[in-house]
């Protein structure tokens, strides 16, 4: 079983950054397809980017080139987010476990989430 915990939302002015941090509170998650799902208010979640466990990424057309997807050991995943826009607002979720490795993917199709970290990016 992996409990994914996510760390750095927040409050941000359109054109800034911001890092979100998914860490493994229990377990690992070197072999799983990982990943960050975003839900904007009032719309369905979306997959953002994902990363397999051989270090290969996939991202969502609205982030290319402004957000990247990292690991750096089987506890954290990372989410980059530059140059923020006010539709990148909404909650944040790290995912676990899912297939296809890649976007798009359904929610559905995900095994572990973490609790969510809100992100609103100001005009």
């Amino acid at each position: 079983q992996v409990q994914l915990v996510e760390s750095g939302g927040g409050s941000v002015q359109a054109g800034g950054s911001l890092k979100l941090s998914c860490g493994a509170s229990r377990g690992t998650y070197s072999s799983y397809c990982m990943g960050w799902f975003r839900q904007p208010p009032g719309k369905e979640r979306e997959a953002v980017a994902t990363i397999d466990s051989g270090g290969s990424t996939s991202y969502a057309d609205s982030v290319k080139g402004r957000f990247t997807i990292s690991k750096d050991n089987a506890k954290i995943l990372y989410l980059q987010m530059s140059s923020l826009k006010p539709e990148d607002t909404g909650m944040y979720f790290c995912a676990a476990a899912f297939l296809p490795c890649g976007v798009p993917v359904g929610e559905s199709a995900v095994t572990y989430w973490g609790q969510g970290t809100q992100v609103t990016v100001s005009s």
